[in-house]
C-alpha cells in the first residue's frame, strides 16, 4: 500500500551537529541529519516537507538552509522568531524560509510578546505563515490573539483533550492543525482527525515529527495505512499531501 501514497511531510526535525545545537531545559537531542531522514522515506513518494527548526536551534539557522539546499523543490522551512528576521526576510525566503514557529509548550507565554507584530510583517512582506506549539488547554487563553493572526497552523493536535472544543472552534475560522506527534498526545489521534475533517476537510496535514525527540511512540508507517484506510482516497490525500502542499504553496491561503 506505501508504494502507492504520496506524502507531504510537514513537519519534521534535522539535527546534525556540524550546526549549532543549544541545550533547552538540559536536553540534547540525537542526531538525524538530511540523509537519516532521506533513508527513512526512501520506499515511499516524497513530494515536499517542512523542515521546522527546534527549540534546541534558537535563532540560528544554518541546518535548515543546509537541509534546504540538499532536500531540493518541495521543502521549506520554518524557523524560531529572532530580530534578525526584520533584516534578513528577504534573503530568508529566498533560501526556503516561509514560517516562524513559536514554541509556547516549552518557552512559555513570554514567547509570544512579539508575535503580533512579527506575523504582520511576515505575512504582509512575504505571506509567511505562523506555526504554534501550544496546548489546546491554553487555547482558551489566546484564542482572540490567535484568531488576529493572518495564517496559522497549530503543530500536533494541540497535545491536549483538554481543550479539543477550542482548537474546534479554531478549525472553523480557518486555522489549520498538524496530524503529527501522535505519541504525544493524551488522547486518540484518529478521533481528533475525524473530528477535525468533519468541520472542514482542508483543515488537517500531515506531519511525521521525525525524530520523535523526547517521545517514547515515534512515527510508524502503519499510521500512514490507517489514515489510508479509515478514509477514502479524496480525503486520505486532503490528509497526507494536498491540504499541505495547498497551505505552503499557495500564497492566497
Amino acid at each position: 500500500m506505501l508504494d502507492r501514497i504520496r506524502i507531504f511531510d510537514a513537519h519534521f526535525h534535522i539535527i546534525d551537529y556540524r550546526f549549532p545545537i543549544i541545550p533547552n531545559e538540559g536536553y540534547m537531542p540525537d542526531t538525524f541529519t538530511v540523509e537519516d531522514y532521506l533513508d527513512f522515506f526512501r520506499d515511499i513518494k516524497l513530494i515536499g516537507g517542512v523542515v521546522v527548526a527546534g527549540s534546541f536551534h534558537g535563532g540560528d539557522y544554518s541546518h535548515i538552509k543546509y537541509a534546504l539546499d540538499t532536500l531540493g523543490d518541495g521543502f521549506i522551512g520554518v524557523i524560531n522568531p529572532n530580530n534578525r528576521i526584520y533584516r534578513e526576510i528577504d534573503e530568508l525566503d529566498r533560501i526556503g524560509i516561509r514560517g516562524v514557529r513559536y514554541n509556547v509548550r516549552r518557552m512559555g507565554r513570554e514567547i509570544l510578546r512579539d508575535i503580533e507584530t512579527l506575523s504582520t510583517f511576515i505575512y504582509e512582506g512575504k505571506k509567511w505563515h505562523i506555526d504554534l506549539y501550544i496546548e489546546n488547554r491554553d487555547i482558551k487563553e489566546y484564542k482572540s490573539l490567535i484568531l488576529s493572526l493572518p495564517k496559522v497552523v497549530i503543530d500536533h493536535f494541540g497535545l491536549t483533550y483538554e481543550g479539543f472544543d477550542d482548537l474546534m472552534e479554531l478549525v472553523s475560522y480557518g486555522v489549520k492543525v498538524k496530524a503529527s506527534g501522535f505519541g504525544r498526545l493524551d488522547f486518540d489521534w484518529m478521533w481528533a482527525l475525524d473530528e477535525l475533517i468533519k468541520i472542514d476537510p482542508g483543515s488537517v496535514i500531515f506531519g511525521s515529527d521525525l525524530p520523535g525527540t523526547r517521545v517514547e511512540r515515534k512515527f510508524d508507517w502503519s499510521d500512514i495505512e490507517r489514515i489510508a484506510l479509515t478514509f477514502d482516497s479524496e480525503i486520505a490525500d486532503r490528509i497526507l499531501w494536498r491540504n499541505a502542499f495547498d497551505f505552503y504553496f499557495n500564497p492566497t491561503l
